[in-house]
């Protein structure tokens, strides 16, 4: 038996056991990365998870018991980007601390625009939600799925939209 017949089998294992004890399946990576020890290896709190196609760039800060979902993208090589302790990141989210839009339409004469990005803790952020460069979200808001936020939202306040706009206590 080959090398690739042995990894093959082992993930046929993994999958069928994860699919028994869940009712999912994942992408292939997920069935052997330990999202914990992810989480660890990039310094993050105490019970964070990350999943293995969260891509992370620059320097990012992620508080305790807080969950970063499949196919996110937290970068923070704009500045620097922070998130509080018991959020979630759900599927699809990304948040920018950095954009190239005056850089791109200037022929690359004008510098990429970089600005920190910062998350409160007890936050809830929506499926395929983008969070742009500079934005502070205060902690226990919910941001609503596909949201396009490109400004600060208070403590405590529920929004949602393209652009998003605060619509509510959460």
């Amino acid at each position: 038996m080959t090398l690739l017949d042995e990894i093959k089998a082992l993930w046929i294992k993994q999958r069928e056991s994860l699919n028994q004890r869940f009712h999912r399946t994942l992408p292939f990576a997920d069935y052997f990365v330990d999202r914990w020890e992810k989480a660890r290896f990039l310094g993050f709190g105490e019970g964070t998870s990350v999943y293995d196609s969260c891509l992370v760039f620059g320097d990012v800060t992620v508080g305790e018991h807080t969950w970063v979902g499949p196919f996110t993208i937290l970068d923070g090589s704009g500045g620097g980007l922070i998130i509080g302790s018991h959020c979630s990141i759900s599927a699809g989210v990304q948040i920018y601390t950095h954009d190239t839009v005056s850089r791109s339409l200037s022929g690359g004469k004008a510098p990429i625009e970089a600005s920190p990005t910062k998350i409160g803790s007890n936050c809830y952020i929506g499926p395929n939600s983008v969070i742009a460069m500079g934005v502070t979200i205060g902690d226990g808001v919910v941001i609503g799925a596909n949201s396009l936020v490109m400004q600060d939202v208070p403590a405590g306040m529920k929004a949602y939209g393209t652009p998003c706009r605060v619509v509510g206590e959460a």
